[in-house]
């Protein structure tokens, strides 16, 4: 049993398990620090035991995503061939973190303890932006519970945290007597000062009053599964049922200053044109009549209450050149007159749209897709009631540099106000409750944080939440069921160098790894370099 532990597949596996075991569903957090520990071990060895070492790495990585992002697979049978393709493109940044570490450990003299993290933060930092990116399943979100220590995140964004994990697995890894080689002990000491580094980070960054009070906004979640052959007629049912919790929370709480509905849940679309397009609709209609029916519709709605409502709606502009889809977020006032609107700009690549789909048509054949949608092109900060709200739409707070982006062009714009609540709009209902939720609920805690923002998430199917701006999840809706919250999220006063300088402290890791790459590539193993 130890001999097969010990091989180059049985430690890459060992550590992908306790990584596994660190995320949802299991969302056993402190496993986190202990899953690099056998990846490091690899890394000090002197050679890599069997015929194809990184083929073996690559099959354990490629099984632990499998398991990861199971999820993928539930909206439509088609979603499995995403699913594999996914975790094969994701299954090589393992065998590659070994790989750039063993250069760094072995032919530059860079101690693993230190190469580890380095090259492990850089990959980190590729992930965020190949193939428009992905982050849900990250090491340094394991820890989202753990208040204190995830406040570094407004300084380095998540990327210092997963630092620090390997920095603490890398110390542990020395601490084991490893082939020829004793027991140490003295690495204890440094993993305890990174400990009490981001502890000591966490009470300053907490202590003290640093807020004030903000609006009162109701987010509504309702139960409603999702899938990709949508059906017309249940679309009287949705309107109702998110109507009703409507209702519902008004009665709950008589000041409320925003209504908040998810992702696409108000199923009337909203209509709008180009200034020169005359020309008859599809439906038959000219433009301004349907314009004008979308919107009595909408104002028929937020009317009715006279609350201002953040609605997520699909809108369709008809241009010369053709009709264009997008998946927006519209804000009305209390008597239904629309004060703004964003439309998603970081689109999901084969769940939003294909590529090359808008020059070959034909290609959405191939697919369960209809049809695709348009990026938005510029972000949107809306004042509703003296509070200024950054709206986000879906997967797009899965990603660090999305969220900073849409705030920081908020903040630039002379047509925006300077947000101080970010409102995120999802429809979850196409993953049936699986831990795709508590993911997506994860990587919005950090964005609070980095933000230093309070952020609130009205979510089909969960999870809705109230995020406060330590990333504190104040309360959370219930998994796959109706729900309503009623947020009182206070407003910041606190400043975030994350937000005002991005990845700056991730940049340089990339840099050594592709320097470390190259550097390997010019002088290949066995060639020693000039004394």
């Amino acid at each position: 049993m130890m001999q097969h532990l010990r091989s180059t597949f049985g430690l890459a596996a060992l550590g992908s398990l306790l990584f596994w075991l660190a995320l949802p569903p299991v969302n056993f957090g402190p496993l986190a620090w202990l899953a690099p520990a056998p990846w490091v071990l690899l890394i000090e060895q002197k050679e890599l035991a069997g015929k194809r070492p990184y083929s073996s790495i690559w099959l354990a990585y490629f099984l632990f995503w499998l398991a990861a992002v199971h999820w993928l697979t539930l909206p439509h049978w088609a979603t499995s061939f995403g699913w594999i393709a996914l975790s094969s493109y994701l299954a090589l940044y393992l065998p590659g973190f070994i790989w750039l570490a063993r250069i760094c450990s072995h032919r530059l003299r860079m101690p693993p303890v230190l190469a580890a993290p380095v090259v492990w933060v850089g990959l980190e930092l590729a992930q965020s932006y190949l193939l428009t990116g992905f982050m849900m399943v990250v090491l340094g979100q394991t820890q989202y519970r753990w208040i204190p220590l995830i406040q570094i995140a407004d300084f380095t964004g998540t990327y210092g945290l997963s630092l620090a994990i390997i920095f603490v697995a890398a110390c542990l890894a020395r601490m084991i007597p490893w082939q020829d080689r004793s027991a140490a002990f003295w690495p204890i000491v440094p993993a305890a000062a990174t400990i009490a580094i981001l502890l000591g980070y966490g009470w300053y960054r907490t202590s003290g009053e640093y807020t004030t009070p903000g609006p009162t906004v109701a987010l509504i979640q309702g139960d409603i599964d999702t899938e990709l052959k949508a059906d017309p007629s249940k679309n009287q049912d949705i309107f109702e049922e998110y109507a009703r919790l409507t209702d519902r929370a008004m009665a709950e709480s008589r000041d409320l200053d925003l209504i908040v509905w998810p992702e696409t849940m108000f199923r009337s679309s909203w209509f709008t044109y180009a200034n020169d397009y005359r020309t008859e609709t599809a439906e038959g209609y000219t433009p301004e009549e349907l314009r004008m029916r979308s919107e009595e519709v909408i104002e028929l709605v937020a009317a009715r209450r006279g609350v201002p409502m953040l609605i997520g709606i699909d809108h369709w502009h008809y241009t010369n050149e053709g009709t264009d889809r997008y998946n927006s977020a519209l804000f009305v006032d209390g008597k239904g007159i629309i004060l703004g609107s964003y439309a998603k700009s970081h689109l999901v690549m084969f769940g939003e749209y294909v590529p090359f789909a808008r020059r070959y048509p034909l290609l959405y054949k191939l697919t369960p897709l209809a049809a695709g949608s348009e990026p938005g092109k510029e972000a949107a900060a809306i004042d509703v009631n003296g509070v200024c709200y950054s709206p986000s739409i879906c997967f797009e707070t899965t990603l660090a540099r999305v969220i900073r982006r849409l705030v920081n062009e908020a903040r630039a714009s002379k047509t925006c106000c300077d947000p101080q609540v970010l409102v995120n709009i999802t429809n979850d209902g196409w993953f049936w409750g699986s831990a795709e939720l508590d993911m997506h609920l994860i990587c919005g805690v950090f964005r609070a944080v980095e933000c230093r923002k309070p952020l609130l998430v009205a979510a089909n199917t969960g999870f809705s939440a109230w995020i406060d701006s330590d990333g504190r999840i104040v309360r959370q809706g219930k998994r796959r069921a109706e729900d309503v919250i009623i947020a009182r999220p206070r407003l910041e006063t606190r400043s975030s160098f994350y937000l005002q300088y991005g990845d700056l402290f991730a940049w340089p890791c990339l840099a050594c790894c592709i320097a470390a790459g190259a550097w390997s590539i010019r002088r290949p193993q066995g060639r020693k370099p000039p004394s």
